[in-house]
């Protein structure tokens, strides 16, 4: 980290790594270059919105799913688990070219739309159902980790909890808004710092699914400060990391700041 802190503040490219005597300090030019760049702002962007849609979706269906796998389901309880758990596991490239196939205008997707007389639109080649379905799959392959998660927590609240409550007429709805959410708390801060930052740094579904496209529309930062690396930009890719593990580190303190609890 202190040796890619330095390399950041020098015009160091790829072809100065066997001769790094040929390299300037410039002091923070990188940074400025790429606060200006409009492929990098528009990664933030892009960025910004995948956590503002994977992150309310991810929890929120997570949570959901606890609910239901720790009170409704009893029976096949396990299987339900390792069924929405599946996807944490599952090889991501793997994943990613299965999806390719699906959407792609000739794939199940659109010949399933046919049958009911809809005509498919070009998943991947258009901004905006590109990035609804590097969404979809970033929120598929994280709700088995927030379900989890949620459901730990639920088994942690002491069960004379609730007797109390219904002793004193709460009802099931009443129960979940004043008892398990407040007590959830603590998860659900572990639980939406966690998902944060992994959307925060997601990478491998736009890389995978889009490249990035189409136009840009699924460039995350990552993705930006992978392919700066790849043209042999070092010195910028390196800066570009620094100002996401800044930018990491500045959303997470809010959130804790936010949802610790309170005593």
């Amino acid at each position: 980290m202190i040796v890619a802190l330095v390399m950041s503040t020098t015009d160091m490219r790829a072809t100065d790594l066997r001769n790094p005597f040929n390299v300037n300090f410039v002091g923070l030019d990188n940074f400025t270059h790429i606060l200006t760049n409009a492929e990098f702002l528009r990664s933030v962007l892009n960025t910004g919105l995948f956590v503002l849609f994977c992150v309310p979706l991810t929890m929120g269906i997570g949570f959901v799913l606890a609910l239901i796998l720790n009170r409704g389901i009893q029976k096949l309880k396990t299987l339900f688990r390792a069924a929405i758990y599946l996807p944490v596991i599952t090889n991501i490239v793997a994943a990613a070219v299965i999806w390719q196939y699906a959407f792609t205008p000739t794939g199940p997707a659109n010949a399933a739309l046919s049958t009911i007389g809809i005509k498919g639109p070009n998943w991947l080649g258009d901004p905006g159902w590109a990035f609804a379905l590097v969404v979809i799959l970033g929120v598929w392959r994280t709700i088995g980790t927030c379900m989890v998660l949620y459901l730990a927590g639920l088994q942690a609240v002491p069960p004379e909890v609730y007797e109390a409550a219904s002793i004193d007429g709460a009802s099931r709805t009443r129960q979940l808004f004043s008892v398990t959410l407040p007590l959830l708390r603590p998860t659900t801060l572990l639980v939406s710092v966690l998902m944060t930052v992994s959307f925060l740094n997601i990478f491998e579904e736009p890389f995978l699914l889009t490249n990035g496209g189409p136009l840009g529309a699924t460039r995350s930062i990552a993705v930006w400060v992978y392919e700066q690396f790849g043209f042999g930009n070092t010195a910028v890719s390196m800066a570009g990391s620094f100002l996401l593990l800044l930018l990491i580190g500045v959303v997470a303190l809010i959130q804790f700041r936010v949802l610790r609890p309170k005593h």
